[in-house]
């Protein structure tokens, strides 16, 4: 049973994570007003997809302990890498891959 609700948390990690790259992108557009700045698409739906992570966080804690939950959350940084590079083109430096792979080995080793 724990096991679904590891995989629940860290889809969970990974929802917030696309919602990260969403609020990047809006950032990266120049807006007429801040108005529009704030009150936009993509805006209002990373917020949305990012309170549902949430949501899904503080479900998955009801059976995850506290210890184990902050290291699935960790996953996220992992995510929002990979999500950079995929959807904005970031360059990956040597530095991130050797911080992905602790944070990989540090879920894994917990988990």
């Amino acid at each position: 049973m724990m096991t679904t609700y590891i995989i629940i948390f860290i889809s969970a990690s990974l929802i917030s994570a696309f919602s990260q790259i969403l609020l990047k992108k809006a950032a990266l557009v120049t807006y007429s007003s801040w108005i529009y700045e704030y009150l936009n698409v993509r805006v209002i739906s990373a917020y949305a997809i990012f309170f549902a992570a949430t949501i899904l966080t503080v479900y998955c804690y009801k059976v995850v302990p506290l210890s184990l939950g902050a290291m699935l959350e960790a996953s996220g940084y992992v995510f929002v890498t990979i999500l950079g590079r995929i959807m904005l083109k970031e360059k990956v430096s040597k530095r991130k891959i050797a911080g992905m792979a602790l944070v990989i080995a540090g879920v894994m080793l917990v988990v």
